[in-house]
């Protein structure tokens, strides 16, 4: 189990294939539900992962249909099991520990609040392209007691973008050679913008308090 943990880390999809065979769209399913359903998992890869997926199924070694419906569902599902453990257990996550050690960190949330402060509504389908922002978001909002219809309905939307646009992005670009030579550095850019604008807000709170 630690060796396909490690192995999904790394998007070895050659690795899994060999290994599990068709039980991959499996594993694809389980990896999108943890790192949108639990606080705990924020470090999961999503938008790589999705676009992999999508350059798999370029080459024909995954259905692109099942692969689209099969994850939008997990992020969909995800999302609400974590909105619905934010509104039932709240703030209490926060006390659980682990030989000592908090295993969900307030900090997380805390800059996911201000994401939302700062974007409103709209920030639960902005939050599914920014990593660990988009693990808190739904949590957040069960904990803030957001109404739960406007909640599903932008999340189902937000959902859709999310899995879609970079799954077919990957799909699309699935039969650019250097692409496919070179997954790891594409993989390594796409988390690279995703976590650009996350830490360009950090830099300007930083500086601005040390100007104020």
């Amino acid at each position: 189990m630690i060796e396909l943990f490690q192995h999904i880390l790394h998007l070895d999809f050659e690795w899994i294939f060999a290994n599990y065979g068709t039980a991959i769209y499996v594993i694809l399913f389980l990896v999108i539900f943890i790192e949108t359903g639990l606080v705990a998992m924020p470090f999961l890869p999503g938008d790589s992962l999705l676009f992999t997926a999508g350059l798999f199924a370029a080459s024909g070694e995954l259905n692109l249909v099942a692969v689209l419906g099969l994850l939008f569902i997990a992020a969909v599902l995800g999302d609400n099991c974590n909105y619905w453990v934010g509104r039932k257990i709240g703030l209490k996550i926060f006390d659980f520990k682990f030989k000592g050690r908090s295993i969900v960190k307030r900090e997380y949330l805390t800059k996911t609040e201000e994401f939302f402060d700062k974007n409103g509504v709209k920030a639960i389908i902005m939050a599914r392209f920014v990593p660990f922002v988009r693990t808190f978001a739904p949590f957040a909002a069960g904990v803030g007691k957001m109404e739960y219809k406007k909640y599903f309905l932008f999340d189902v939307l937000g959902g859709f973008l999310w899995i879609f646009s970079l799954t077919i992005a990957g799909y699309l670009l699935g039969e650019v050679e250097w692409i496919r030579k070179n997954i790891d550095l594409v993989c390594l850019g796409i988390i690279f913008i995703s976590v650009f604008p996350m830490v360009l807000n950090l830099l300007k709170s930083k500086f601005g308090a040390k100007n104020a």
